[in-house]
């Protein structure tokens, strides 16, 4: 009996190591505007969720993030990717944290520290783009290491 045991406890361990993918999750389903994450770091997943999705299509809207940070932020750089069929059709990149650039709530944290945010995000977007398409976010540090990897699916039919 304790040879079973131990044989189901090695299977499950190793299935769980073989396991590299994190579950989708859904930010928000609404009538014409479905948004659903997924992290794409194999290291760590988060929490994000919003009140409303119809609140996207306006200019600010309140979110609630968390997360154990693996690496520590003194800088923090952000790169986006619209991705349709395959294909990247936008790409979009900034500094969030650093010498020079505004100083955001997580800038200057250390690793292991847990990130909690609750208030509002302005896009600076007038409308989200209509259809079905991918954005891809990755925050990297001033190690060029991978704070966090995120890939957005967003279904929009959404008439402006």
């Amino acid at each position: 009996m304790k040879t079973s045991n131990a044989l189901l406890f090695i299977l499950v361990l190793l299935y769980i190591n073989a396991s590299t993918e994190w579950p989708t999750h859904t930010v928000c389903k609404e009538d014409n505007l479905e948004i659903y994450y997924k992290s794409c770091d194999p290291q760590q997943d988060f929490a994000l969720s919003i009140d409303h999705c119809s609140d996207i299509a306006t200019h600010t809207f309140n979110i609630r993030a968390a997360g154990v940070l693996g690496h520590s932020i003194k800088e923090l750089y952000v790169k986006l990717d619209m991705i349709m069929n395959g294909k990247t059709v936008l790409t979009y990149s900034e500094t969030l944290c650093g010498p020079g650039h505004s100083q955001l709530v997580f800038c200057g944290m250390k690793k292991g520290e847990h990130l909690y945010y609750e208030g509002p995000v302005t896009l600076g977007i007038k409308e989200i783009p209509q259809g079905d398409y991918t954005l891809s976010a990755k925050l990297t540090n001033q190690d060029h290491v991978t704070v966090a990897c995120v890939d957005f699916t967003v279904k929009n039919y959404l008439d402006y």
